[in-house]
């Protein structure tokens, strides 16, 4: 044991970046702010790349923050935490905490990644309807690329609050969370997760701007990326903590339960657009 905790990470960064009176300005809410706004820049790019309405983008991040939050956040609450909120419905919307100097804002500490995969869905749809005038899955097949670096960013922001880890290993790089008390070393799941996620943001450019026809295949880049992105999430969970007492028994836990639809359908969306001819969209 003692050989274990001298060659393991000990890790005690603050999650607080700075703050100023009531307002503070966490890793997490930097780590997701940075995402979207290069994930903008890398959407502008291919759009300029593909002679596409630049117009489009605008509106794009709007639907896109607004349901990344707001399903994130309800995925949390009905997924994770519905017993607790159930009775205090008013934290789903304030993102409040009673600390020494009263109540302090500091941001959402809850939320699901799979209810904001399923949150985007849905707006893509009614963006789709109202912007585009194209299929959705053109919109998502383009932007599931950022999405995949936003989501290695927002774990990295996890690593930074030291939340979302993993069980007690002896492997050399695990980390002892010392800001909560941790004395053993645990599987960095959050690094595990990001790597994963980056594979498939590297990829997905590649299949975007250099491959012959996925592009153009409707539905290939989004299967690619929902089948990418929820495997890692699958096995990765065999080795992390649980999130919420209920889970303890389960021979999966709800993360992996809420990943398997993702998969299924990110395979499904692969052989369809193998299976059918690329679609070019007139200029």
């Amino acid at each position: 044991m003692i050989m274990s905790t001298l060659l393991s990470i000990h890790w005690n960064v603050s999650p607080e970046l700075f703050s100023l009176g009531p307002i503070s300005v966490r890793w997490y809410g930097l780590m997701f702010a940075m995402g979207f706004l290069i994930g903008y820049q890398i959407m502008f790019k291919m759009f300029k790349f593909e002679s596409s309405d630049t117009d489009w983008l605008d509106k794009l991040f709007i639907y896109t923050i607004v349901a990344t939050i707001v399903g994130a956040r309800l995925g949390h609450v009905f997924f994770y935490g519905w017993s607790y909120y159930s009775q205090h419905l008013l934290e789903i919307v304030l993102p409040i905490a009673k600390g020494e100097f009263g109540y302090k804002f500091v941001g959402y500490q809850g939320l699901a990644s799979h209810g904001g995969g399923i949150g985007i869905v849905l707006a893509i749809y009614i963006y789709s309807k109202k912007v585009t005038k194209r299929s959705m899955l053109w919109t998502l097949d383009r932007l599931i690329i950022p999405t995949a670096l936003v989501a290695a960013m927002i774990r990295t922001g996890n690593l930074m609050n030291s939340e979302i880890y993993g069980v007690a290993t002896n492997l050399p790089w695990g980390f002892i969370f010392e800001r909560n008390h941790e004395v053993v070393a645990k599987h960095p799941t959050q690094i595990y997760e990001a790597l994963g996620y980056l594979v498939v943001f590297v990829t997905s450019l590649w299949m975007f701007f250099k491959s012959k026809d996925l592009k153009d295949r409707e539905g290939f880049i989004i299967g690619f990326g929902f089948t990418g992105i929820f495997l890692t999430r699958f096995f990765v969970e065999f080795i992390k903590e649980n999130q919420e007492a209920f889970e303890a028994g389960m021979a999966l836990n709800m993360g992996q339960i809420l990943s398997i639809p993702f998969v299924l359908a990110g395979c499904y969306l692969m052989y369809r657009a193998l299976k059918n001819p690329p679609i070019k969209y007139k200029r």
